[in-house]
């Protein structure tokens, strides 16, 4: 196997630095043992105008075939023949990709101790690899490498020139140009090599799932390939896949939303009662039992979830999202009802999706225990809901159309710079007829014995509103979308602070009459904006 980098440049950037990035001396010829063969560095050619660098790979084939039994092609059953007839000694693959880890390992991580400057430099970089398989043709090369930067050259080479007839092989001869830092460019050749021959040499096992997004990193979350790179790299192991793509769609959020992904990973909103004990706190409400019988408490979480249903309810509801749904509790609650006959949750931490899908049982048939019914029943409940990893502050056309959104305790762990984004995503490009939005009314919070002057609820929230700061926000919003919008309390009201949580319900303005009758239930009780303004 061979490839070559040839990189130019000019006395006072001598294109001789590249032997400093690969740790290789222009001036001596090395050989290193791998476990398939030996690799040899050279350089053909090194001035201060034009250098190139050499990596040969000389291939053992008994190596091959011992350390291959039983893993990948070499050593499949139906393959007995492959051992003298094959191709890997020869075409470029993961071979030569590990090859490139390998030898070229301080460069490909972006560290030179001699010259720290060097790895950021873009440089001018031609590579060459001259017998490359390519299972999806010259198109699919120029699909994955030109949206990094290259510019692509990929020549089918024929499976025998004598007899053009026969066409072409699946091999291309492959040139790269382009200015990139050598660090990028070997880790796109370390990717690309074996996805563009489909196959490895070894047994991909999940810490190839590591492998592949360290060497993917700042590239594979935007590349329009993402997802037949990552299933081609992770030898089409699905469980592998599904969790290189998790990682890479929270790579792409963290990176929109200037943060960690871990950050992002860990954003399960803990509910608020317990971070606060409010259910110990707030009044008791009776129990409906005989006459003294002990009172016993209501949580708000259980109040919020009983508002926000009969909101839906209201609103005749049947195809409702849940948007920031967490670990799932009010999904919990709306596949209870019948009258709701699709459900989407929408998170953007996918851990808090995956114990979504864990407490609802949605993989689990058999008994229920969260008062679904029976085992049938429980997998119709769950083939009415979908959970969908995404943010709420960029649009997305899989929530259109629905006819109600939640936002449950949702929009005080967005930064206020970007509920602009949020409200457009939601009321202007989704736009479902109703929209819900619960949040904390910040003036309740001094009820709260156990909470300290000046805290917030929870410790992820970036405020808290008070009535008269989310009216105001409800109401410009309403305005801006064409939506009518009332509010109502959420647990017991008080009547200096107002209730502890604050609810909008928005109705578009077809949906409801102008004297703020919503037209399909005749309720004149709600409070439109333009009452609430008097």
């Amino acid at each position: 196997m061979f490839l070559t980098i040839t990189t130019t440049g000019t006395a006072e950037r001598p294109a001789t630095d590249l032997g400093f990035l690969l740790h290789k001396h222009p001036d001596k010829a090395q050989r290193f043992s791998t476990s398939y063969g030996t690799t040899h560095v050279l350089y053909p050619e090194a001035t201060a105008e034009r250098c190139t660098v050499a990596l040969l790979l000389e291939v053992d084939p008994v190596a091959l075939v011992r350390r291959g039994r039983g893993k990948g092609r070499g050593g499949a059953p139906d393959s007995a023949l492959a051992q003298y007839v094959n191709d890997r000694p020869y075409a470029a693959s993961s071979l030569l990709a590990v090859a490139l880890s390998a030898v070229f390992s301080s460069a490909l991580r972006g560290q030179c101790k001699a010259r720290p400057e060097l790895p950021e430099r873009a440089l001018p970089l031609r590579i060459e690899v001259p017998a490359l398989p390519a299972r999806g043709g010259a198109a699919l090369v120029e699909r994955l490498f030109a949206p990094l930067g290259w510019a692509v050259t990929a020549e089918p080479v024929a499976l025998d020139e004598e007899f053009p007839r026969w066409g072409d092989s699946r091999y291309v001869r492959l040139v790269l140009e382009g200015e990139l830092r050598l660090a990028d460019a070997l880790r796109h050749l370390y990717v690309l090599l074996p996805v563009l021959d489909d196959a490895k040499h070894y047994w991909v096992a999940p810490d190839e799932v590591d492998k592949l997004l360290r060497s993917g990193e700042g590239w594979l979350e935007r590349h329009p390939e993402q997802r037949l790179i990552t299933n081609r790299y992770l030898a089409r192991r699905w469980s592998l896949t599904r969790s290189a793509l998790e990682r890479l769609e929270l790579a792409r959020l963290a990176e929109a939303d200037d943060t960690e992904a871990e950050e992002i990973d860990n954003a399960i909103d803990t509910a608020v009662d317990s971070a606060v004990g409010e259910s110990a706190a707030e009044p008791l409400e009776e129990d409906d039992g005989e006459e003294g019988s002990e009172q016993r408490p209501v949580p708000l979480a259980v109040r919020r979830r009983e508002a926000i249903l009969d909101a839906l309810r209201g609103a005749g509801a049947a195809r409702v999202l849940d948007l920031g749904c967490g670990q799932g509790q009010l999904l919990g609650a709306l596949l209870k009802e019948a009258r709701f006959t699709e459900i989407v949750g929408v998170d953007v931490s996918m851990r808090a999706l995956n114990e979504a899908a864990r407490r609802l049982r949605l993989d689990r048939p058999g008994p229920d225990r969260s008062g679904l019914g029976t085992g049938s029943a429980e997998r119709q409940s769950s083939a009415r809901l979908k959970l969908t990893q995404g943010a709420l502050t960029y649009t997305d056309s899989r929530l259109a159309g629905y006819d109600a959104a939640v936002l449950s305790e949702v929009i005080e762990h967005v930064d206020p710079p970007r509920l602009p984004a949020l409200e457009h995503a939601v009321f202007g490009a989704a736009r479902p007829k109703a929209v819900v939005v619960t949040t904390p009314n910040v003036e309740y919070n001094v009820r709260w014995e156990t909470l300290p002057a000046g805290r917030m609820r929870h410790g992820d929230h970036r405020f808290e509103w008070t009535r008269e700061e989310f009216r105001a926000w409800a109401e410009q919003v309403a305005e801006r979308h064409g939506y009518a919008v009332e509010f109502r309390p959420v647990g017991p009201e008080d009547p200096e602070v107002g209730p502890p949580t604050q609810l909008a319900l928005f109705h578009l303005a077809a949906e409801s009459g102008d004297d703020g009758t919503d037209s399909r239930s005749g309720d004149t009780t709600a409070i439109t904006t333009k009452e609430a303004a008097a």
